[in-house]
């Protein structure tokens, strides 16, 4: 017994000084992140993690529905069909000439569940910006991000396209397997307008490619500081409601009141999402009304060749849009760390979208090799 109130009592103390240690070093996100993973039995982020965070709802309006094809659900291939179903997949939906044409949901998913967008809510915002300097909030791509974010003053080289085609020279020190890095800190923490500002421009802007959620992040304050509106209300106004999404989707803030993590963590359902995708097919229109300008569009899916990867030319992304080239086929697409994508194929008319719990560990020509499994299924169709 003494034994066991001895152990309990170290116990305590150890756990109580390293919590302290985490606070006093800046890592108070250990405590939400270990809570929402490995006390949940999971080493990682999940495509429910709405749950554990405050959110803010992305209103929804006049719900359009998708049109049914003649040939909905009819086209199958058993091949293709196990290896979709290999990564453990939430939905698939497939859009051919603005008609629903293919849809399947896996365990308890279905054609309202919200799922988590991840990384694919980096284009939403590349969106957004193409939207504000439609409206004139923004004056050029081209400007100076101290002219809206006095945080980069000193740094006049670094421009809103830097950021757009992630190319800022920022330090973020970003590792998605560190718990201590960039990323983790804006996921599992609470105040990201504090976190970003321990970082600065260290390298020439608009010359090395280099994926980093920071930039998008800086990109969600400037719509913030131009609009006036939260993304979630931007976002809702001028795409969310006149797509006539079924829903309300969700966004998630860094606490309650707070700012969205505008890198990730849109929540909606697969037709939703689609829907996106058909906005972007539509070349800005619904319904006849102009939604985002066609020529910023165009530069948007447009891969940034002029920047360098690995010493190679960027030819698989634009301004927070991802290419491909792929069976002779222009392909753009959105992309989320567990095998969330939304890809359109403008020569088909076809959008797809997939949503589940994992991707292939296997890239080729750096897309997850699931990518074109989607892909070669939807053009079966």
């Amino acid at each position: 017994m003494k034994f066991l109130k001895r152990f309990l009592l170290t116990l305590i103390i150890i756990i109580t000084i390293a919590s302290l240690l985490a606070i006093i070093s800046g890592h108070a996100h250990l405590f939400k992140a270990i809570s929402t993973t490995y006390l949940q039995g999971r080493t990682g982020p999940s495509i429910d993690d709405f749950q554990y965070f405050e959110n803010r709802e992305v209103l929804s309006s006049h719900y359009q529905p998708w049109e049914l094809s003649e040939k909905y659900n009819h086209y199958s291939n058993e091949k293709l069909h196990e290896e979709i179903e290999k990564n453990h997949p939430a939905a698939f939906v497939i859009v051919k000439n603005n008609k629903l044409i293919h849809e399947e949901y896996w365990d308890e998913y279905d054609a309202d569940s919200q799922t988590n967008s991840f990384s694919m809510a980096k284009s939403y915002i590349g969106l957004l910006i193409g939207i504000a300097i439609q409206e004139g909030k923004i004056s050029s791509i081209n400007d100076p991000v101290g002219n809206y974010l006095p945080q980069y003053k000193d740094s006049p080289e670094l421009t809103i396209k830097n950021l757009l085609t992630m190319s800022s020279g920022i330090d973020f020190d970003e590792s998605y397997n560190s718990p201590f890095g960039h990323m983790s800190k804006a996921y599992y923490g609470t105040d990201l307008k504090e976190l970003n500002k321990d970082y600065k421009v260290t390298s020439t802007p608009g010359k090395e490619w280099t994926y980093l959620g920071g930039n998008t992040i800086i990109l969600g304050f400037i719509l913030e500081k131009v609009t006036g509106q939260s993304i979630s209300e931007y976002f809702s106004d001028k795409i969310w409601k006149k797509i006539g999404a079924k829903n309300n989707a969700l966004w998630t803030l860094d606490k309650e009141g707070g700012t969205e993590k505008a890198y990730c963590c849109f929540y909606s359902n697969a037709r939703d999402y689609a829907k996106i995708g058909q906005l972007l097919l539509n070349h800005g229109l619904w319904n006849n009304e102009r939604i985002i300008s066609e020529n910023y569009l165009n530069e948007a899916t447009c891969p940034a060749y002029y920047l360098k990867s690995n010493g190679k030319p960027v030819d698989f992304y634009g301004y927070q849009i991802w290419t491909a080239y792929y069976k002779d086929l222009d392909i753009y697409f959105f992309r989320g760390i567990l095998g969330q994508y939304t890809i359109m194929i403008p020569e088909k008319n076809i959008v797809i979208v997939r949503l589940g719990h994992e991707r292939s560990t296997e890239f080729i020509n750096g897309n997850p090799s699931d990518f074109y499994t989607y892909i070669d299924f939807a053009l079966g169709i």
